[in-house]
């Protein structure tokens, strides 16, 4: 029986984005987070006793120079070649990118597949297959490189790719699903792709995920992939990696009542993610939806329900707020009795349909989209048509805003 274990993405040193990154205590807890989880992966190799980690692609981020990032690498990949544990590595776009990847003298237990392509056995009866990026780009498929498999053997395929396509990440190394599950491999090790997807199972193409989220973008436990081979057959675990993790939540307060009730909810709310957590420490960005009757004051006193949440998650321990959402719709009973109030709302409406404006805000949406980071950017503006839409929400929900406030002054 054989033990491997497959990760991608790593990324390390990449910092962590979120505005809860404001507190230094949390901050102090993540600062080394990519790194945390790499070293938790070299933890799990040794405790299963593996025979080689897989890493997928994309172990640097970017052209980001550091003596440090090497040593911490190569001190973790010692105490694999202490172990007798082998490494193969191949290069994804970030890596071809990195001026840190070729400076460093890895040790010799670690096999970095080139461009050209290669096979390397790890056993009599199990072949490691892989194909590194040339440059920052692969346009075109990189599976005619390989090799074909070897007879009578388990063979395993490394390969950096965003298959057909993926949201938020670019169009890497183009290829179908059906060309890997029909290229006669038992097992794909992709890389690129953030989240966790296990594509098939008979052969295997595994996507393990990146250990480690760095927004809120990629939300959600982080993972690597752990293969038992066993006379020939091969199962795969989830290994959880992620120091802190990401959280995307929503939550209709319609039936919260009165101030009290909302608090409630929000507290309990707060307390299930705390127990639910599979990583150390949580960033949530939290969505308030629904058409609760308080709705107006709710807006008014955004400020105020964002501290008191703040305070209920710093209250766990564990949880941090990035973000409170208000996502709340007047009740359908509600009607607007002050006339400087219902003046107002007549007054935002017309401005926000003024073409001049709505231009203004368009552009003003475009320019804030292309500071995001990638992933964020993909969801909020899938395609360039996404932006009339995403500006008319905000520029709805800022109206609602002011009136909100100008009905808190004459309530």
């Amino acid at each position: 029986m054989i033990k491997i274990l497959h990760t991608a993405d790593v990324h390390l040193d990449s910092p962590l984005k979120s505005l809860a990154l404001r507190d230094p205590d949390l901050r102090d807890r993540v600062i080394a987070a990519t790194r945390t989880a790499f070293a938790r992966i070299v933890d799990v190799a040794l405790d299963q006793r593996v025979s080689a980690v897989l890493i997928a692609g994309d172990l640097f981020d970017g052209q980001a120079r550091s003596a440090r990032t090497g040593a911490f690498l190569t001190s973790q990949l010692d105490r694999l070649s202490d172990a007798g544990i082998r490494v193969f590595y191949i290069k994804g776009n970030h890596d071809a990118d990195n001026p840190v990847t070729g400076q460093i003298d890895l040790p010799g237990n670690v096999h970095v597949f080139d461009a050209r392509g290669g096979k390397v056995a790890l056993a009599d009866d199990l072949w490691i297959h892989g194909v590194s990026f040339a440059g920052r780009t692969a346009p075109d498929s990189l599976l005619p490189r390989f090799s074909a498999p070897v007879r009578g053997a388990v063979n395993i395929a490394m390969l950096h790719t965003s298959l057909a396509g993926a949201a938020g990440h670019d169009p890497y190394a183009p290829c179908a699903l059906s060309d890997l599950t029909g290229a006669g491999f038992d097992y794909w090790a992709l890389g690129h792709v953030h989240g966790r997807q296990v594509h098939a199972t008979d052969p295997w193409v595994v996507m393990p995920g990146m250990p480690q989220g760095r927004d809120i973008g990629e939300a959600g436990p982080k993972t690597a992939s752990l293969l038992t081979i066993d006379q020939g057959r091969i199962t795969v675990e989830t290994v959880a990696t992620s120091v802190v993790e990401f959280i995307r939540s929503t939550i209709d307060i319609t039936d919260a009542g009165d101030g009290d009730g909302l608090r409630t909810m929000l507290r309990n709310h707060v307390q299930d993610n705390a127990r639910g957590l599979h990583s150390d420490t949580s960033v949530m960005r939290l969505t308030l939806t629904g058409t609760p009757a308080r709705y107006w004051q709710i807006l008014r006193d955004a400020d105020l329900w964002t501290e008191q949440l703040t305070q209920m998650l710093l209250d766990t321990g564990v949880l941090w707020l990035d973000r409170l959402v208000l996502d709340v719709q007047a009740p359908s009973s509600e009607a607007d009795q002050t006339s400087a109030t219902a003046e107002l709302t007549q007054t935002m409406a017309d401005l926000t349909g003024d073409p001049a404006f709505a231009a203004a805000a368009r552009a003003l949406v475009a320019d804030t989209l292309g500071d995001l980071p990638a992933s964020l950017r993909a969801r909020l503006m899938p395609d360039e048509t996404a932006i009339p839409d995403l500006t008319a929400r905000l520029s709805e929900r800022g109206a609602r805003r002011v009136t909100a406030m100008m009905k808190g002054a004459v309530d």
